[in-house]
């Protein structure tokens, strides 16, 4: 089993080059999809999942193995339910199956979890569950969300030119601590004999170290800064991030480290994002600053993330839901999952070569004027799921990626 190249990889900077792949510069010479024979195999476990996820699933799917035949690998897939559509079939959100099959694979690449329909039910029940348990059983606790505004797309941005154009930062957020896993947790009552919901945060140690390690070998292979959010003016459990964070980064004198409260990141994140390169933050804290980064590129579906271990797969999925409301109508934006198969290729099977091809066909896709309707403007051709993905084939078949 390959293992996923965590603490000692070349940290992310960033999956895309904010300079488009040129078309005048560049050869165009269609490429043969059997001009390499199999080299490299590789087993990635795909986890469809719930809503738009098996649509977009679909198309990564067939992104990938394009690049990947051009490139001299082979891939062996397991597709296996989660979510939503694990309940439906087996009773559970997370069946053994799954995560035995994920674990005994290179990668797993995720689409998306949840909708209205399993809504009520109790918690263990839940779709998100089955996610939760996912990452746990995984053991990846380091989760990677680049937000970068593409040339192509700073039109696309609720923000103000002048404020979105050029930014490009990475979240690094613990994604297996924290309250989302804390103990003690659950319901109650309490001495007046009133209902009460009850969470902990609480983190140890080794968690805030190994994270604070990922998020300042990011920021040194970026631009040298590293920001630190916390809640350290309230909570005990920020104190001892803060304390911890400050500690590691007596081993990167090189790395400039600053601290912010979550309140304020979040009015500084649509203030003036530029001034961030890497942030390092907690479960919670880290996911919803994540969502409110991506809409600074203009929409949620098209930023990827990678959740990464010390070893073993690691996993990979879009950072949008599963957006039910659009589900099989073919509307869906699959940039982001084909961008989540690129992480895979480049973080998960250290497939540099044919995860740069893909973000290059990306690019040239966007270069051409596809738009999906989630990033769609006057001027632009609008397209469904399908034919985005047919649109970025092309350009794998065609383009020569150069380093980015």
């Amino acid at each position: 089993m390959a293992a996923c190249p965590q603490l000692n990889a070349k940290p992310f900077s960033p999956l895309l080059s904010p300079n488009p792949v040129s078309t005048r510069t560049r050869k165009l010479g269609r490429i043969s999809c059997s001009a390499a024979s199999p080299s490299k195999r590789h087993t990635i476990t795909l986890l469809p999942g719930d809503g738009i996820g098996p649509e977009v699933i679909s198309v990564a799917r067939n992104v990938l193995n394009l690049a990947a035949s051009i490139e001299g690998i082979e891939f062996k897939y397991q597709e296996v339910p989660v979510g939503g559509a694990a309940l439906d079939l087996t009773g559970v959100p997370l069946p053994e199956e799954t995560l035995l099959a994920a674990k005994q694979s290179d990668a797993v690449l995720l689409g998306a979890i949840g909708g209205y329909k399993w809504d009520k039910n109790e918690k263990h029940l839940k779709p998100e569950t089955g996610l939760l348990k996912l990452r746990e059983g995984l053991k990846v606790f380091a989760n990677l969300r680049p937000a970068t505004v593409l040339p192509q797309l700073v039109d696309a941005s609720t923000l103000k030119r002048e404020v979105a154009e050029g930014v490009d930062l990475m979240v690094v957020r613990e994604l297996t601590g924290g309250i989302y896993f804390g103990k003690p947790r659950g319901f109650g009552t309490n001495e007046n004999g009133e209902e009460i919901g009850f969470n902990t945060e609480v983190y140890a140690t080794y968690e805030i170290d190994r994270i604070a390690r990922v998020a300042f070998e990011t920021a040194r292979k970026r631009k040298g800064k590293l920001c630190s959010v916390d809640k350290a003016n309230v909570l005990e459990a920020s104190m001892f991030w803060r304390k911890r964070i400050m500690a590691i980064a007596l081993e990167y004198p090189d790395v400039e480290l600053s601290h912010m409260y979550v309140d304020n990141a979040a009015m500084q994140l649509v203030r003036d994002p530029k001034q961030f390169d890497t942030i390092v933050t907690n479960n919670i804290f880290g996911d919803i600053l994540s969502d409110e980064a991506s809409m600074i590129t203009g929409s949620i579906g098209m930023l990827p993330s990678a959740s990464l271990g010390e070893s073993g797969p690691g996993l990979f999925e879009p950072i949008h839901g599963s957006a039910p409301d659009i589900a099989g109508q073919d509307k869906a934006n699959p940039l982001a999952t084909i961008l989540s198969a690129a992480m895979l290729l480049k973080y998960g099977l250290g497939e540099e070569n044919a995860a740069k091809r893909i973000e290059a066909a990306v690019l040239d896709t966007l270069n051409k004027g596809f738009r999906t309707g989630d990033i769609y403007s006057a001027g632009t051709k609008l397209v469904g799921c399908k034919e985005m993905g047919e649109e970025v084939l092309k350009s794998v078949d065609s383009l020569v990626p150069s380093p980015i």
